[in-house]
């Protein structure tokens, strides 16, 4: 399965130069980083990053990350995954540019 983190233009140059990530700002204070489901990432744009220009959204397998993902509660009582230590770029699957249309982001139509 493919879980998808929304990533700003600099927080995804900064994993491609490291090679990993702990996250965004809001995932250094939460202590984990916030992934959504491909049926929750929409909702996750429109909240969260409204009307930002330049995202990139990047999808991970799941599975391989083990122990360290977590599902837990969070908006509405929905299951979102959790990871608990660093992303490493290798761990990416895909990534695409999540373009501005109206004012909503645009999401790859082959998304899972």
């Amino acid at each position: 399965m493919l879980i998808y983190k929304i990533f700003r233009a600099p927080e995804w140059a900064e994993l491609e130069l490291a090679g990993e990530t702990r996250g965004a700002p809001v995932d250094l204070a939460d202590g984990f980083i916030h992934f959504s489901t491909a049926e929750q990432a929409r909702e996750t744009a429109a909240k969260h990053f409204a009307g930002e220009d330049g995202l990139l959204l990047a999808a991970v397998e799941a599975e391989p990350l083990g122990d360290a993902l977590k599902w837990e509660p969070s908006r509405g009582g929905q299951l979102f995954p959790h990871l608990y230590r660093p992303l490493k770029r290798s761990e990416v699957a895909w990534s695409k540019k999540l373009p501005l249309a109206g004012g909503r982001h645009e999401f790859p139509k082959d998304m899972a």
